[in-house]
């Protein structure tokens, strides 16, 4: 690489973490491209190189990308430090009836409340309302059947909060109850922001 792509290079990136860091939330990939008349497949390029070298260094801050959007975030590894300092106020967690809801539209998007309550065995109205109120989950229109009911799925606020690109990044059902019954959900708290 010559000097001059180094430089090149160099500004490219400064002129990403400036974007980000203004923005303060997760800015879609081809918004950004378009800001910096570049095309999708150099800022991807970019954006590469960027996230391995944070990674690398272990900055206070790494390259998140989850569907087609990018995000500057704390590192994990810090977070200790950070709560020390802010004491933020203590974040309320999902309920199990939530995450239970949850799992579903994200397994089975476009989802509707019949369906999900099918899937539960009991009305999940308010954890559906409840995650809405979130970002977690959103009205993905109308199936076309009897009565149109409506159809959720999730959001990028769901992919950014358990650090996923896709869908495809969701860990795989079970194949058997057996192995449905050996996992606990709930255990784990999952905290909204």
């Amino acid at each position: 690489m010559s000097e001059q792509e180094k430089n090149r290079e160099g500004n490219i990136k400064g002129r990403i973490e400036a974007i980000l860091f203004v923005a303060g939330e997760a800015v879609a990939v081809k918004d950004l491209a378009r800001a910096l008349q570049i095309s999708d497949k150099e800022l991807t390029g970019v954006l590469n190189k960027m996230k391995d070298e944070y990674d690398y260094e272990q900055r206070g801050f790494l390259l998140k990308r989850f569907g087609g959007n990018v995000q500057l975030a704390t590192r994990p590894l810090y977070s200790e430090d950070v709560v020390r300092l802010l004491q933020p106020v203590q974040q309320q967690s999902l309920s199990q009836a939530a995450m239970e809801t949850l799992a579903v539209v994200a397994y089975k998007q476009p989802v509707t409340r019949a369906e999900v309550e099918q899937v539960r065995g009991v009305k999940c109205d308010y954890s559906l309302q409840s995650l809405i109120l979130k970002g977690m989950i959103e009205e993905a229109g109308r199936k076309d059947t009897i009565g149109r009911p409506i159809l959720y799925r999730t959001t990028d606020k769901f992919l950014s909060h358990f650090g996923i690109q896709g869908l495809e990044d969701l860990p795989p059902l079970p194949e058997n109850e057996n192995e449905l019954e050996e996992t606990h959900p709930g255990d784990e708290e999952i905290l909204t922001t």
